[in-house]
Parts: C-alpha cells; structure tokens; sequence
C-alpha cells in the first residue's frame, strides 16, 4: 500500500512539476502574480481556493460521477489563464497593484480573486483527471491512488508557487523593478501563451 502511495504521489508531482504542464504552470503564475512574499497568507487563500475547486472535480470525474468532453476542458483551460490575466492588467492600473484591500484579514476566502480561483480550479481538476485516469485503467480500488495522485500535485503546486514568491521578491526588492511592471510583464507574457493555446484548440 505504501508504494502505491508513493507511486501516485510521485505521479501527481511531476504531473504538475514539468515544462508540459505548462498550461497549470501558466495558470498558477497569473494566479500569483499580484502578488509578493508579504502577501504569503493571501496567496494561501487563494491556493486553497483553488485547491478545493480542482480537488472535487479531480475525485468526482475519476471517481465516474462527472463525464465531460475533454476537447471543451482542453478549451476552457486556457479560457481561465486568459480571464485571470485580465483581471490583473486591470489591477495594474491602480498603483499598489493589490487585489485585496489592506483593510481586509490576510486570510479571506469569500472574496472575487478567491471565488474565481476556486471556479477555475474546478475546470483545471478535470484536466487532471483526464490524465489520472488513463493511468488508473479499469481498476476498481481508486481511493487511495486518488488521494496520493492529489497530495502530489498540491505538493508540487506549492513548490511553483513558492518559486514564482520567490522569484518575484529577487526582481522587485534586490533589483528594484516597479510591482506594475512585474504584473504587467507576467500578466502579458501568460496571456499571450494563453492566446496561442486558445488558437489551438480551434484549429
């Protein structure tokens, strides 16, 4: 039992963890990037926003209770990447670049940013169960390579996030770029890969 635990877990990590996720590495960096390391507690909010939303479809649709098209989650996928870039560069507007009010607790998950996270996570959690599926097969036993297959994918989600936090606080404390160029540049950057996917699925 252990090292199926451990297979799955592996599996879900470097499911995520890997240039060809790109379309989820993409996503999670237009997630953040609002964001900088003080902002930690928010952006766990928003993380588990976006946890829970994927971890239901992920169980419902390999448990068989959801069917989908793949085509039109393949589709959507991009959608959400292009929708939360939007968001942003219009955040980038206003000069502290903040999506939440300083006003407000750090840890608030009844808000705009986190309820779109959560929606989109429901969207993202089917196209991981396109891929956990086809490695599961017809077994009947799925629990277990469920919830390892899911701890491994938070793991290696958390793991990116912490890179991008990181990534962020190097160019905009150590190398003083403004936060509005840093929101606008990722911002562009994964918009414009969402375009390019989005153009692909309609080819």
């Amino acid at each position: 039992m252990l090292s199926v635990f451990q297979t799955y877990l592996q599996l879900g990590f470097h499911h995520i963890f890997n240039l060809q996720a790109y379309d989820h590495l993409v996503f999670l960096l237009a997630l953040c990037a609002p964001y900088v390391l003080q902002d930690w507690r928010r952006v766990v909010a928003l993380v588990t926003s976006f946890t829970v939303g994927h971890s239901i479809t992920l169980a419902l649709a390999t448990l068989g209770f959801v069917r989908y098209n793949a085509q039109l989650i393949e589709l959507l996928i991009p959608i959400t990447i292009l929708l939360t870039c939007l968001v942003n560069l219009a955040q980038a507007g206003k000069a502290s670049a903040r999506p939440v009010s300083r006003r407000q607790p750090d840890f608030v998950i009844l808000n705009l940013p986190n309820l779109l996270a959560a929606g989109f996570g429901l969207v993202h959690g089917l196209g991981f169960s396109n891929y956990l599926r086809e490695l599961l097969g017809r077994q009947n036993r799925l629990a277990l390579e469920l919830l390892s297959f899911n701890l491994g994918v938070e793991l290696g989600q958390l793991l990116i996030v912490s890179l991008i936090l990181l990534l962020g606080f190097v160019l905009l404390r150590v190398l003083q770029v403004a936060r509005r160029d840093w929101l606008l540049v990722t911002s562009g950057a994964a918009l414009g890969i969402a375009v390019v996917l989005l153009l692909a699925q309609l080819r």
